[in-house]
């Protein structure tokens, strides 16, 4: 039981970063940019290195072990692919104009930063005052919808990880709340703007995290109370869950956290950043053998 309360506090920890963003958004006096897209780039190298290096072979060795050689190796591929699949299935689910990491200008962040700024023109702006803000609230309830929906999986990721080997979901679980950050941005933007009010704009960036604890919760349930025996997960669940977290990971990895990273920064940030993330991956792994 131990373990379960420090995986889902792992997990708490990675959700509530989006408020993390959002109150940097606010208290800041201007958003760093090139940091967004280091931290982001190197949240996505921690990401590839220990789903490649690490959780694959984790899922391999458990499946193997359970189907044999040939066998294991074809079901931990399948289980690659298929968290690939489930994450591009939510993906698509979600309207691709409510686009949860859409990257926001410095004009459009300043008054968040400076209540005397003035108010740019924003993208979603349309002509009558009450129309326009009725959209943006739109606009902001979706993208925390979206985030939510994404964090879900990423929440079962960080879960499963800590649960089965802590030091490797602390890893995840700060590659995770590195990314949130931007996202907690993402939602606060359109909210203030539709609303005015940095409170409200900051507790829905804050509940759209959340999502990520969930996840862990409704995994825990299903694992423990339609597979687990005796409190014990059998291997063979425990390498398919494993392949297709390493599988969704990647593919938050390439789908978002990388075209993300390349947005907010300029020459070779993004790059630094995944290769710092792999290489500090990498470290963490060596030290702990």
């Amino acid at each position: 039981m131990e373990n379960v309360l420090y995986a889902f506090g792992l997990t708490l920890f990675a959700g509530m970063a989006t408020g993390i963003g959002s109150l940097i958004a606010f208290a800041a006096k201007r958003s760093s940019y090139r940091f967004l897209s280091v931290s982001t780039g190197f949240s996505a190298g921690v990401m590839l290195y220990v789903s490649f290096v690490e959780i694959f072979y984790k899922g391999s060795a458990a499946l193997t072990a359970a189907y044999g050689d040939k066998l294991g190796h074809w079901v931990n591929a399948g289980a690659f692919f298929g968290g690939m699949l489930f994450i591009g299935v939510i993906d698509n689910l979600i309207p691709s104009e409510e686009n949860p990491h859409e990257i926001h200008s410095a004009a459009e962040e300043a008054p968040l930063h400076d209540p005397k700024a003035p108010r740019p023109h924003f993208p979603a702006a349309g002509g009558h005052d009450h129309a326009h803000n009725h959209k943006l609230m739109r606009m902001g309830l979706f993208t925390a919808l979206a985030i939510g929906i994404h964090n879900l999986p990423e929440g079962l990721a960080t879960f499963l990880a800590a649960l089965n080997d802590p030091a490797l979901g602390v890893a995840i679980a700060v590659a995770i709340a590195l990314h949130n950050i931007p996202e907690g941005i993402s939602v606060s933007v359109p909210i203030f703007y539709a609303t005015g009010n940095r409170r409200k704009a900051f507790i829905y960036s804050f509940l759209s995290g959340l999502a990520e604890p969930v996840g862990a919760l409704v995994a825990w349930l299903f694992i423990y109370t339609f597979l687990g025996k005796d409190g014990v997960i059998p291997p063979q669940v425990t390498g398919a869950l494993f392949a297709g977290v390493a599988g969704i990971m990647v593919y938050i990895s390439l789908d978002e956290l990388l075209p993300t990273s390349r947005a907010y920064g300029k020459g070779h940030d993004s790059l630094l950043g995944l290769v710092g993330g792999m290489m500090v991956m990498s470290l963490s792994l060596l030290l702990m053998k």
